[in-house]
């Protein structure tokens, strides 16, 4: 019997992937992790890498290289794999390399008999995340794309370095599409259970205008990053854990993923960086914040950038 193991496979052994997998085993979030990768040897070395620090984690891992037929009794499939995002390239533009790759993995890890969470992070993830949908013929809740999560973290991170205050005190949210489409709620948000807009005016030393700077470099954080490093993989390493963890706790947390939209937002069949509750059964349900007309403009519009852009991959 295996009904209380929890596995987790993960496609795709690049930074991305492989800071993910280090989170994992760091955290001891799962008993069993099995890493697969078109490059087999690159699979096998990191499963060796990994293996090492055992002795250094809280609680034991066990990891291996391995196949998609691994992924029948996994919990949760976790993709990272595709063709990276090159200097001065949008996450859109990846959207066709990337289509076309995902059709053919995800039918392969269908084969094998899996029937658990896919949690997606390639980008154009809100594309991706529809496209193995469509693919695997799972239950929208159960096909969940890292969405806005590390642009949120981004977000709180920033300002929380210009508010001075604790970063896991600052709640507000960026939605919509992960990329250049993406908005801040800045209707929602608050500094512990006060909105943010009354604890600026209570600190006169800190200016309103300021947010547009930091949400610009919210936006823009990820091409900032690979100019100088070539690419970003650990603050996403983190989100893809934080989410995992989420759903194998069965924790009902509020995260803001891709989540197919059925309606909310005015809008229907489009996954798209919003808050969502999540669960052992993937997203228990959205959260549909009240947003400002401004918003509403921002999110209609978002919506109808990725729409556009996703209307070739499905022909």
């Amino acid at each position: 019997m295996r009904n209380d193991i929890d596995r987790v496979v993960l496609v795709g052994t690049g930074a991305v992937g492989c800071s993910f997998a280090y989170a994992m085993l760091n955290q001891g979030v799962a008993e069993e992790l099995v890493l697969i990768d078109i490059n087999e040897a690159r699979a096998e070395g990191e499963a060796m890498d990994l293996n090492h620090g055992i002795p250094f984690a809280p609680s034991p891992t066990k990891i291996w290289k391995g196949t998609y037929a691994d992924c029948k009794e996994a919990d949760i499939v976790v993709i990272t794999a595709g063709a990276p995002q090159k200097p001065g390239e949008t996450r859109l533009d990846l959207v066709e390399k990337n289509a076309m790759i995902f059709k053919k993995m995800i039918g392969e890890i269908m084969d094998s008999g899996f029937d658990g969470i896919f949690v997606i992070a390639s980008n154009p993830v809100d594309i991706l995340t529809y496209v193995t949908w469509k693919f695997s013929g799972l239950p929208k809740e159960r096909v969940i794309g890292s969405g806005t999560i590390l642009d949120t973290a981004r977000l709180r991170y920033m300002l929380s370095d210009y508010l001075d205050v604790d970063a896991r005190n600052i709640h507000a949210y960026i939605m919509g599409e992960h990329g250049d489409t993406e908005f801040p709620v800045w209707s929602h948000a608050s500094i512990g259970a006060q909105t943010l807009e009354k604890f600026m005016d209570a600190h006169e030393q800190y200016n309103k205008k300021e947010l547009e700077n930091i949400f610009v470099n919210v936006r823009d954080a990820a091409y900032h990053i690979i100019e100088r490093k070539g690419a970003t993989y650990y603050g996403i390493g983190m989100g893809l854990l934080r989410l995992v963890k989420a759903i194998l706790q069965n924790e009902n947390s509020i995260l803001t993923v891709a989540a197919y939209l059925d309606g909310e937002y005015n809008h229907k069949d489009v996954f798209i960086g919003v808050p969502a509750v999540v669960n052992r059964n993937g997203i228990r349900e959205i959260v549909e914040l009240n947003l400002s007309t401004e918003e509403q403009a921002k999110m209609d519009h978002s919506i109808k950038v990725l729409k556009e852009t996703m209307a070739p991959v499905l022909d």
